[in-house]
């Protein structure tokens, strides 16, 4: 029989079997093979409401929403959007007959209102053509010194707290008449700058008044009236796309 035992070395004793190691304390053991979770379906997007409807806009003098009016057209082809022209005074009120509307800051009572500010436009000075106040790109509050303001019964900015003086006749009904006024070279006029375009004419002109007060326009709708279409037409002004998120 052959003898199990190890030969051992010359002059030494023999030499143990190899056995083995006992695994260490706190060795990892191999991760259990996760079964990944089905991804969430996206919920299915709701039908479009093709019912025949009409989207009442109001507008005020000088507000030019066309690039959003056709983007409407071309978002929402079923249902027609009609443009309400509105009085700044009686903004407040018309806003309870209509989807939205562009309005002027600031808006009495309207704590049951969303109201988004959009932009706040220039203050210009309107005069007659020739007037001397033309011969530069821009005025100054001291440029207009001892110069007749005009302040139209349907003025929207209100005090000015310019270096001019008041004149010595009756208020002039609206801003168009008051244009007609200054461009006579009675006196001068301070409006937004696109009330200016609106009532532009041959024998008048107007400059950016620097430091002057700006008027802020901005998308009104009362709050109960919060519908997919004022949300839709509110995506369109912030310049969402239609797969856009609201």
């Amino acid at each position: 029989m052959k003898n199990d035992r190890r030969r051992a070395p010359k002059g030494g004793r023999p030499r143990p079997a190899k056995t083995t190691k006992p695994a260490q304390k706190g060795a990892q053991k191999p991760a259990a093979k996760r079964t990944p979770r089905p991804s969430p379906q996206p919920s299915p997007t709701p039908p479009i409401d093709e019912t025949p409807r009409t989207f009442r806009l109001g507008v005020i003098p000088g507000a030019t929403p066309g690039k959003w009016v056709d983007a409407w057209k071309e978002r929402m082809p079923h249902v027609d959007i009609e443009l309400v022209p509105i009085s700044v005074a009686g903004q407040r009120p018309a806003l309870d007959g209509l989807d939205a509307a562009l309005v002027r800051l600031p808006l009495d009572d309207r704590d049951d209102l969303h109201v988004i500010p959009l932009y706040d436009e220039v203050p210009v000075v309107v005069a007659s053509a020739d007037s001397f106040l033309m011969a530069t790109d821009r005025l100054t509050a001291d440029d207009l010194a001892d110069q007749v303001l005009l302040t139209p019964a349907d003025d929207v900015l209100g005090p000015l707290d310019l270096p001019t003086r008041a004149p010595q006749f009756p208020t002039i009904a609206t801003t168009a008449d008051a244009v007609a006024t200054a461009a006579s070279g009675v006196g001068i006029l301070v409006v937004p700058m696109s009330l200016a375009r609106l009532h532009q004419r041959k024998d008048a002109d107007y400059r950016p008044l620097l430091g002057g007060r700006t008027s802020t326009v901005a998308l009104a709708w009362p709050r109960e009236k919060t519908t997919p279409d004022v949300e839709t037409f509110v995506g369109i002004v912030r310049g969402r796309t239609a797969n856009s998120s609201r």
